[in-house]
């Protein structure tokens, strides 16, 4: 994610794919069917649900719900308004527990799945959780809610507006047209600079979120808004899915987004692009400062800013004689702690990536991230990528990465 930052220049902080796994379907191992006899029967019901959702049918989705739950049946008939102008091109729900109640009452856990055409190779899925109601030998959904740590979706939060770009759909409640069309065309601009530095097939397309404030936010990522307040995007997504994955989502942030100048925005869409394009080979064995690092790199590759520039607060950390000892910890990129500290980390990790490209080459700088994300596990992915990639050792890269800093930044 990005924080709008220190002057014209600024910091664009991104938090790691990995600590939002759980916003993507895809993770978890399929739930075995339920066998209790009911299952067939609520298993219809719900497809047919969901294929009056793909046909914006109100009366035939309204027809699954409980003709009692009133409250359910108004926000049902507003969120398929809401979802009327999103080009899905699958809508489905699995169900994967029925746990009976009492008479004519159970509970059903579902998976949601869906795709945006052109965009979703696979499908995006969320657990819900329903109530369901037996009237007169028919099933009934009688209350619908998301399952555990499952945040709100766009159409939840109101009428999503839509717009295409030529590798983009940028997807807004609350915000003008005007608005989502530049924030396309920024995306449009990311994605072939992505390409550009990062060899690897990817879908080559982004799907962004534009939701109405920042607290509107926080409900998409199921989070407290307080922690994203200066934070311009998210990007979302399974680490590792490997390159038919559901396309990942770019959350934008309306209110910090909104105060960058045209470089920052653009800066901000290019490092979540990254993201989105390496995470295939983004793994737990990744370090922070080698996913954060790359992404920068790759956002920063064709500006011609200098180096004091890009990594105002490192600057001043040499120039002060307090120049980093180590490469950046994981710890060390908690947004919710020094923001200054947050920015050094940001910054080194970006010095890391411009030492491996300028020294070994850009082709080694991919093949290094490969190879680290590759790793069975976090212990000695780093160690045995610079030895097989880049012929050296952690020690004597970080007495180059310190020497090489001092360089770029002591001028």
């Amino acid at each position: 994610m990005a924080e709008a930052g220190r002057g014209a220049v600024g910091r664009w902080l991104v938090v790691c794919l990995c600590l939002l796994l759980a916003l993507a379907g895809g993770c978890a191992a399929p739930a075995a069917a339920p066998t209790d006899a009911a299952a067939p029967e609520v298993q219809a019901l719900l497809d047919r649900r969901a294929a009056a959702v793909l046909a914006h049918d109100t009366d035939a989705h309204l027809a699954a719900l409980d003709p009692a739950a009133t409250a359910l049946r108004a926000a049902a008939r507003t969120e398929l308004a809401n979802l009327a102008d999103v080009p899905l091109s699958s809508w489905s729900y699995r169900l994967t527990g029925l746990e009976r109640g009492e008479e004519g009452r159970a509970t059903a856990r579902v998976d949601l799945s869906y795709r945006i055409r052109g965009h979703d190779s696979g499908a995006v899925t969320h657990a819900r959780v329903l109530e369901l109601t037996e009237r007169d030998g028919r099933w009934y959904v009688s209350e619908d809610r998301p399952g555990e740590h499952t945040p709100q979706q766009l159409w939840q939060q109101g009428p999503v507006r839509v717009v295409q770009g030529e590798r983009s759909i940028v997807m807004g409640v609350g915000q003008s047209v005007e608005r989502l069309r530049a924030i396309a065309a920024t995306a449009d601009t990311a994605v072939p600079a992505v390409s550009a530095g990062w060899p690897e097939r990817w879908a080559g397309r982004l799907v962004v979120l534009v939701p109405a404030s920042v607290d509107a936010m926080g409900g998409l990522l199921g989070a407290p808004a307080a922690g994203y307040r200066g934070i311009a995007a998210v990007t979302t997504g399974e680490s590792g899915g490997g390159p038919d994955a559901p396309a990942d989502r770019v959350i934008v942030n309306p209110e910090a987004y909104g105060v960058l100048g045209e470089y920052g925005q653009r800066i901000v869409l290019t490092h979540e692009t990254t993201h989105v394009a390496t995470r295939a080979y983004t793994s737990a064995s990744t370090p922070m400062w080698l996913s954060e690092g790359f992404a920068d790199w790759v956002a920063y590759r064709d500006s011609a800013r200098t180096a004091a520039e890009t990594a105002p607060e490192l600057h001043d950390a040499v120039h002060s004689g307090a120049a980093p000892a180590a490469l950046p910890e994981d710890a060390d990129f908690s947004f919710t702690g020094n923001a200054d500290a947050l920015a050094r980390a940001y910054e080194g990790g970006w010095l890391a990536c411009e030492l491996i490209a300028e020294r070994w080459g850009e082709p080694k700088l991919a093949a290094f991230y490969r190879a680290v994300g590759a790793h069975p596990s976090r212990a000695g992915a780093v160690e045995k990528a610079m030895d097989t990639v880049l012929s050296t050792t952690p020690e004597r890269f970080t007495a180059d990465w310190r020497q090489y800093v001092r360089e770029r930044l002591g001028r």
